[in-house]
């Protein structure tokens, strides 16, 4: 009991800053939600069950193109479908009698930052240290979604067109650092643009809504360059004093 909670305990500090960063970003997509005619509710629902920026703000595109929910569903799958490689990963981490309950709700709550944090951790993964991270983070998403929207419902048309400019910036954030280190990235990134706006000007692929153009090309792009390109396997692995060095608390 005392190290589940001491685990519980661990995982609400290190998501913390977590839950701060989400709170910004999520601001940002509860004007985009607004825009899509979501209400408070709605948005604090839509970001309890979808915890990723590109999946939501994808969701959202959705909803403002009056597409069906099928298509709802693919472009969801397409943009959220790395969770299931980091949910794979974070398995292997378990105890062998973790139940099947605490799997799939550790699961549930998989984003980029908490699985950053998790992989982190040395040693055997208690599940209460994800649910600790989970029970600040999550919720500090939610509400950045809600509170966007009302935002967006009481401030001028300006300022509501000047933050809903900020989601874009968020992305480029996330792409440029890559890119710029990479010059594989940097190239499918561009080439990405590039066949973006050339398929925009396709007449025939016009009856296509814009969300299901992205996922189809995503797709496409992404498994292109991964079978020109193929990451290679670090030719040493990382020993165990380079791991220690990184972390310095273990679960008690």
């Amino acid at each position: 009991m005392n190290r589940n909670r001491n685990a519980l305990k661990n995982g609400i500090r290190d998501g913390f800053p977590i839950a701060l960063g989400y709170f910004a970003v999520a601001f940002s997509l509860g004007i985009v939600a607004r825009k899509a005619g979501l209400n408070p509710f709605q948005g604090f629902i839509s970001s309890i069950l979808n915890h990723a920026s590109a999946g939501e703000y994808a969701e959202f595109t959705v909803i403002m193109a009056n597409a069906p929910y099928l298509e709802m569903a693919f472009v969801i799958f397409v943009t959220n479908i790395r969770y299931l490689l980091m949910s794979c990963a974070l398995s292997q981490k378990f105890s062998s009698d973790t139940s099947l309950f605490h799997r799939l709700f550790v699961g549930f709550g998989i984003t980029d930052e908490i699985f950053g944090i998790s992989i982190a951790r040395v040693g055997i993964l208690n599940p209460f240290y994800n649910y600790g991270a989970m029970a600040i983070a999550l919720p500090a998403w939610a509400a950045g979604t809600a509170i966007g929207i009302i935002a967006g419902n009481v401030l001028p048309t300006s300022a509501v067109s000047a933050l809903s400019v900020a989601l874009y910036g968020m992305f480029l954030a996330v792409i440029t650092p890559a890119a710029r280190t990479d010059k594989i990235v940097g190239g499918v990134v561009i080439t990405s643009f590039l066949v973006s706006f050339i398929v925009s000007k396709i007449p025939h692929l016009a009856a296509l809504s814009d969300s299901l153009k992205i996922s189809l090309l995503t797709i496409v792009i992404s498994g292109i360059a991964a079978f020109l390109f193929p990451v290679k396997e670090d030719s040493e692995d990382t020993t165990p004093s380079e791991i220690s060095s990184e972390v310095t608390e273990h679960d008690a």
